[in-house]
């Protein structure tokens, strides 16, 4: 639920997006144009989402997850391959199980009280995330491919980088940190409950731009989703879509370009639709 970089950084941080201000200790980078070796303008900022853009984790790593907690807690439920990806659409994994449970019915052993409810959600949504760090700390997740060389690209030429997620800080940060350790201190993650709507509210990208000191429309977003490409857009940013295993069908018609993977584009690409 908290913006990470550094140390400094996440002592500030903890603010609700309602409140927060700007990062007094810290160099906001410049908002000027940022430019390659060949001489090609990048923008001032490349922002991730997370799961299905950095890691393919919907799948293999968050429902596996969800389904080991429920059967620790004693809960009744199983979600297949299909069903989360109809569950997809509800953005933020405590948002998920409520929804759920609000059309299924809630199980007994939880009861009907809303309070008892959150309490569960919250333990269950706890207990998910370790779960999920595990497999992300056993190595049982990849990046997908072409996502650390736009990340190098990206550093080298002096762009800021953030990932901005619904998911759960600890776990967004953990993906970062296994996953891109020779970057890790570069990300700035926006993640969680940081802000009061979740995608597809533009919060989280309007948050991001506000705390790194980027106007959006100098942003450029890496999304897999209809949901985040839509958050994106409503930031007034551009974004390139890369499809992941349950977005392959959604409607990416506000997207300035879809592909497969992040292997299809560069920085420089990703300028060039900024600055357009």
């Amino acid at each position: 639920m908290m913006a990470h970089r550094n140390q400094p950084l996440r002592r500030s941080c903890t603010k609700r997006y309602h409140s927060t201000t700007a990062y007094a200790a810290r160099r906001r980078p410049s908002a000027v144009r940022a430019s390659s070796a060949s001489g090609a303008q990048l923008p001032a900022a490349l922002l991730f989402d997370c799961d299905g853009v950095l890691v393919e984790t919907e799948r293999d790593g968050h429902r596996p997850a969800f389904n080991k907690a429920f059967q620790e807690m004693g809960i009744d439920a199983v979600w297949d391959v299909d069903e989360y990806g109809e569950l997809l659409k509800v953005g933020g994994g405590k948002e998920r199980m409520t929804a759920y449970w609000n059309k299924v019915g809630w199980p007994e052993s939880i009861g009907g009280d809303p309070e008892r409810q959150q309490e569960t959600v919250k333990a269950l949504h706890k207990l998910k995330t370790e779960i999920f760090v595990g497999m992300i700390e056993a190595g049982e997740l990849p990046l997908r491919p072409g996502i650390e060389p736009l990340v190098k690209e990206a550093v080298e030429s002096g762009v800021t980088v953030a990932v901005c997620s619904t998911s759960n800080e600890r776990a967004v940060t953990a993906v970062v940190r296994e996953l891109l350790p020779e970057y890790f201190d570069k990300f700035t993650v926006f993640a969680g409950d940081v802000v009061p709507k979740k995608k597809p509210s533009p919060d989280i990208y309007l948050l991001a731009s506000k705390e790194l000191g980027i106007p959006a429309d100098k942003c450029a977003v890496v999304e897999d989703s209809h949901i985040g490409c839509t958050a994106a857009k409503e930031a007034g940013m551009t974004c390139f879509v890369t499809k992941s295993v349950y977005t392959e069908d959604e409607d990416f018609s506000r997207a300035d370009a879809i592909f497969g993977e992040a292997t299809q584009f560069t920085v420089a690409d990703m300028g060039a639709k900024v600055y357009a």
